[in-house]
């Protein structure tokens, strides 16, 4: 095999296909990146058995051929070479030759045969998203996935397409986000959950261009992405997901409209007094007129009065003050409306469209000491 592409290609293709390296395995052919010109094009592939990324650059083919190179040597040497046009060239014995201007790498290769391919997917109809909406929807959920895997389906994201309707819907048992779309074209039912770390990765990948389309393809055990020159190949979490619907009600005795901002900057001030590790809550002492934030803490301690406007009963009501945090910096609305029951109940943040919810769940806390 003989190829060559300008360093600034190869490395884009390198970069992309490097989020499919696995840190940890026991197959040494999973820690390479495969270089395929066997066609009249040349595909860069990674792929960990979980998730694999296959990417197109332009280039020219001098001689066909494949070689599995180790990614972390070959990613570095690459990032490393002078700003011009790079040769790579290999021979019988995988013996692998990098040239750019006067730098020369020797390394050795691995058979591309014994690489493990992207499943071949069906591409029926597929569901389109721009670039803009799905980086979006993954940063306004990613969130709030659980980050350990003591429940799988947590560690993913539900992707419910009904008719004209995409629902996105992530969880860790503190609080739960979703997102509703309305798709632009009808389709076919379906309900899958894609792992969390699939979701970043494509959200690392795509441009967010409104202009520029993914499309999504399903199977009973795979989602495949495809855009620009590249496709992603997932596999997809199995199980029931939570029925959150039983989690969401439309009743509330305590209904807050509050500028997001003001909100937003306040915990955050109040976090100032909260080491790592502190399970410290923010309490939210709601009256007539005004929010009046507290956070008492080993530090010290803070309150700060917010204008808010309100109807219902008056509620004191404490939260961990990361979660909401997390949730108000996603949402793009200059106000926002709050929706409580009572302090053990969860808090909704929701839009008159629920185009966007998120449901936080207070916690205890004593209120002789707040």
């Amino acid at each position: 095999m003989k190829i060559t592409c300008s360093k600034s290609k190869l490395l884009h293709g390198v970069n992309i296909v490097s989020k499919a390296v696995p840190s940890r395995t026991t197959m040494a052919i999973l820690e390479c990146i495969l270089i395929d010109a066997s066609t009249d094009e040349i595909k860069l592939t990674a792929n960990d058995m979980e998730l694999g990324i296959e990417t197109r650059i332009d280039g020219d083919i001098k001689e066909h051929g494949i070689i599995a190179l180790d990614a972390k040597i070959f990613s570095e040497i690459v990032r490393k070479l002078p700003d011009n046009d790079v040769t790579v060239e290999t021979d019988a014995s995988f013996k692998t030759i990098i040239t750019c201007e006067k730098a020369k790498f020797n390394i050795i290769g691995k058979s591309g045969e014994d690489f493990s391919y992207l499943p071949y997917i069906e591409r029926n109809r597929p569901l389109i998203l721009s670039q803009f909406t799905l980086k979006e929807v993954i940063r306004q959920t990613i969130f709030s996935i659980a980050d350990n895997d003591n429940n799988k389906l947590m560690t993913g994201e539900l992707f419910e397409i009904n008719e004209n309707r995409l629902k996105v819907v992530s969880l860790d048992g503190h609080r739960v986000s979703i997102r509703n779309i309305e798709l632009k074209e009808f389709y076919d039912y379906h309900k899958v959950v894609v792992p969390g770390k699939t979701l970043q990765e494509v959200s690392k990948i795509i441009s967010g261009d409104v202009n520029e389309y993914v499309n999504i393809f399903f199977t009973d055990n795979h989602i495949l992405f495809e855009f620009d020159n590249t496709t992603v190949v997932s596999r997809l979490i199995e199980g029931e997901y939570f029925r959150v619907e039983q989690m969401l009600s439309s009743d509330y005795e305590t209904k807050i409209q509050i500028n997001k901002k003001e909100l937003l900057n306040c915990i955050d001030r109040a976090t100032l007094l909260i080491k790592e590790g502190d399970k410290k809550p923010i309490i939210m002492n709601i009256t007539d007129e005004s929010m009046e934030l507290k956070i008492n803490s080993f530090i010290g301690s803070m309150n700060e009065d917010i204008d808010i406007r309100k109807d219902g009963k008056d509620i004191l009501i404490g939260f961990n003050p990361k979660f909401f945090i997390d949730a108000l910096r996603v949402i793009d609305e200059e106000e926002i409306t709050l929706y409580m029951v009572n302090p053990k109940a969860p808090c909704f943040i929701r839009n008159d469209e629920e185009s966007f919810i998120y449901l936080i769940l207070p916690v205890n806390f004593n209120a002789a000491n707040s």
